[in-house]
């Protein structure tokens, strides 16, 4: 049965989203003892600047930030599969190159271009391993779901 691009996608960038903003929360919590509330206060941060501290709804904005920012990333995944169905042949090793472009693009543009966060060089053994782990964070939760779904949507798309 053929499914709507829209639907699948969208689908998809939840799935993603809830994914991966549990995993930042918890790696936050392990890494540092920051609350839920203060990843997302950071996330709104990028558009409020120091303003995000105050007010429960920078937590609202930040989640709404976090779904929008993984739901453009599904996005852009599924129109590369629909434009370039093979990439999805082989959706572990795309996961893990995808993953690796949302932490290079959300690192490099989004937040030294677009967001109110000045992000520090990478430097030293802490931050090496905190840089890996949200890379690794990003290909499990935003690579993975988004190649194996855009498979799924491609495989039930495609007339065979």
């Amino acid at each position: 049965m053929r499914k709507s691009f829209f639907a699948s996608a969208f689908i998809a960038g939840l799935v993603a989203g809830a994914l991966d903003i549990i995993a930042a929360f918890i790696h936050a919590y392990l890494a540092r003892g920051t609350q839920p509330e203060q990843v997302l206060r950071f996330i709104a941060s990028g558009v409020f600047g120091k303003q995000a501290a105050d007010g429960n709804m920078m937590i609202l904005w930040g989640l709404l930030f976090h779904f929008l920012i993984a739901i453009s990333f599904t996005f852009f995944f599924f129109l590369l599969a629909r434009m370039i169905p093979s990439l999805v042949k082989y959706p572990i090793p795309i996961a893990i190159v995808y993953g690796v472009f949302v932490w290079l693009f959300m690192r490099y543009v989004v937040l030294n271009y677009i967001s109110t966060i000045k992000i520090r060089p990478i430097e030293g053994q802490e931050a090496t391993i905190n840089a890996l782990i949200a890379a690794g964070i990003l290909i499990v939760c935003i690579g993975l779901p988004n190649a194996y779904l855009a498979r799924k949507y491609i495989r039930a798309n495609t007339l065979t």
